[in-house]
This record gives C-alpha cells, structure tokens and sequence, in this order.
C-alpha cells in the first residue's frame, strides 16, 4: 500500500489504553499514532511514549490535534458528553472518525454526528468491538441465510451483578449521560438490532433503579473496589420494552448491581420463525428437526473458519480496528453504520426518557 494512515487520539485514559491503542498498534504496516491529546497532559504523554512515533504531538486542546493537516484519522475516546462536538468538529476538518461508543449521550446530537459525515464526505465509525466476536459473526451469518427466520422476539442482555466501574466519571451523570443503560447495556443492543438487521422502533417503556447505590462501602461486594454512593448520581439498573414498526419485540436488561445470580454482558437471546439462538450456555441453536425439539452446540474453537478475516487468534477489538483501518484505506463502507448506531442511542434515550416520566415514548419518523 502507501502511505500509512495517521491517527490522532483524543482521551488517552481506560478506553484509550485498554483498546483502542494496543489494537492499533498491531497494524503498523497499515497505520502510525502520530499525536495524542488530553486535558490531563501526563496521560498523553505517557501514551505518546508507549505508542507514538518519535515526533508524536502531545497536546491538552483537540483543536490543535485536528488543525494538523496530515492527520488522517481521529479516535475519540473522551467521556459521552464530549463525543458529539469533538467528533463534528474533526469530521469537518477533514478526518475519518472513530467515536468510542455509545455515540453520544443524546439522539440529537448523534442525529448531528451523522449529518456532518454526510456533509463531509468523512467516515465515522463507532465502536461496538463485539460485533467482531466469533459466535456473533456466526449468528449474523445464520440471519443473513434466513436460517433463523424471521426474528420476532429478542432479549438483549447486559447484567453485572455487582461491578460497579469505580474509576473516572462512570458515575457521573452530566458526563455519561447515564449509568449501566448507556455503557454496557448499548453493546447488547447494538448487537441484537444488528443481527436482526431492524433499525426502525416503533415505541419503548423503560424503567431505571437506583437501588444499591446506597449501600456503604464494606457491604458492597463490588468487584472493582467499594464506590462512592455520594458520588453515584446515575441507575444501579435499567429495563426496557421495545416494539419495532415490524411488530418484533426486544426486552434489554442492563445493569451494574443487581441481586442475579448468573450475570451475563454483551448476550442475547432470538427467537425467530426457524430456530432460536442463545449465548448463555456457549452459542446454542434450537429448533424442531423431524417432530423433535433440538437444542444444538456450536463449537467455533477452531482456526481458519470462512467468516473469521486475519489472524484466528485475533480479538474482536483488533479485528475491527483492522476492518476500520482498510475500510478507509479501501474507501469502502465500514461495519458500524453511523445510521444504525444513532438508532442505538435514540432507543437508549427513550428508555431514559419513559422511566423519567412514567409514559411511552413513540418514535416519530423524521
């Protein structure tokens, strides 16, 4: 190929670090990390010295990062109330955009994500990494075929019971937009919606909890250390009950603390007109094969299957970072569709917007 593709980051903490930078840096032959921002400078510069080239720019102001005309691609790993005008303002100044997910904290402002990629001509992605998961590539392959039928029913589930995320501003209400609905619960959601290819809701009812967030440091359980009830001002848990204009039905279910003991994060259960899926016991299928009920295994520990691209040992994150990096090198579409990810979040703010004033919330057309 040619020239490499230039990456700049913008928030260089947890999802920075955890994600986005280790799975970039396993494609230097397709890209290079030439500059990283935070309002925290030592976080960028310790990014920049891990990950950067050696004249890496580290910056405290996303201005600068995106006025550099030989940037090609800006990551976006900021809190949810920072996505929407970081991600605008580097689309309108030429880049291709990664947005860490959920797309934003509002419809409106996901609505205006999208509109400026339209304007731009500029790619945007989002990062619903789980997409790239074997079994979840599988299952999208079954639907594609009309193997499972039409799918009527669906459950999307996010359930910790207790991990409670007690570091940055995962608690804080103005910054995420939400608790557990809006972190773990969008995963779920995006990937039920997108197996079964449905984008059009018709109406939700949804309730949120705050019920465990109270409890004193000590009796908490919390698998990330004791958090700080004077500090959590977002739901402990969150339901939703989703009609779409097709007639399907999807119950999501997300929570951080919940008195359930299987929990379960980034799952589903279908149930089409042909077969059922699940992925609470490994990926299952069930159907009826002459006159009987079956429940079938599926077993994709193994290499070289047809659906997987690059290495079989590669993770979901790194399989969509490359799919991300050639999309933009190939000038094709990529995998998250801004359009399909704006519905994510519409659907995540009419749940919020129900628990908060006790009614159904109808989804208009535009």
């Amino acid at each position: 190929m040619g020239k490499k593709l230039r990456i700049g980051i913008v928030g260089c903490g947890g999802i920075a670090n955890g994600k986005h930078l280790p799975s970039l840096a396993e494609f230097p032959e397709l890209c290079e990390i030439v500059a990283f921002c935070d309002i925290i400078r030592e976080r960028a510069e310790d990014a920049a010295k891990k990950y950067g080239t050696p004249d890496a720019l580290v910056c405290e102001d996303y201005h600068e990062l995106i006025a550099d005309p030989t940037i090609d691609v800006v990551h976006v790993c900021t809190p949810n109330r920072e996505h929407s005008f970081i991600t605008i303002d580097a689309l309108e100044a030429g880049k291709h955009v990664m947005c860490e997910k959920p797309m934003a904290k509002t419809y409106a402002e996901a609505k205006a994500m999208y509109e400026a990629s339209v304007r731009t001509g500029k790619k945007l992605a989002i990062g619903y990494q789980n997409r790239q998961n074997p079994e979840n590539l599988y299952v999208k392959q079954l639907a594609e075929k009309g193997e499972l039928g039409d799918i009527y029913y669906a459950k999307a589930l996010a359930i910790r019971r207790r991990a409670v995320p007690t570091w940055g501003v995962f608690l804080n209400e103005e910054e995420q937009g939400g608790g557990p609905l809006i972190d773990i619960g969008t995963h779920a959601l995006d990937l039920t919606l997108w197996i079964m290819n449905n984008y059009k809701p018709k109406m939700v009812v949804g309730n949120t909890f705050r019920r465990l967030a109270d409890t004193p440091a000590g009796e908490q359980g919390n698998g990330w250390g004791p958090w700080d009830p004077a500090k959590y001002t977002v739901e402990d848990a969150a339901f939703g009950y989703l009609v779409m204009e097709n007639g399907a039905v999807i119950t999501l279910d997300a929570t951080w603390a919940l008195n359930w003991a299987d929990p379960r994060e980034a799952t589903y259960i279908l149930c089409g007109t042909e077969k059922g899926v699940d992925t609470s016991d490994g990926l299952r299928l069930n159907y009826v094969h002459n006159d009987a009920q079956v429940i079938e295994k599926v077993n994709l520990h193994r290499s070289g299957a047809a659906f997987f691209e690059g290495k079989s040992d590669m993770s979901a994150s790194d399989l969509d970072i490359l799919k991300w990096l050639k999309a933009i090198i190939d000038d094709t579409p990529q995998e998250v569709l801004p359009e399909q990810a704006m519905v994510v979040t519409r659907i995540l703010e009419g749940i919020y917007t129900s628990a908060k004033t006790g009614k159904p919330v109808y989804f208009d057309e535009d």
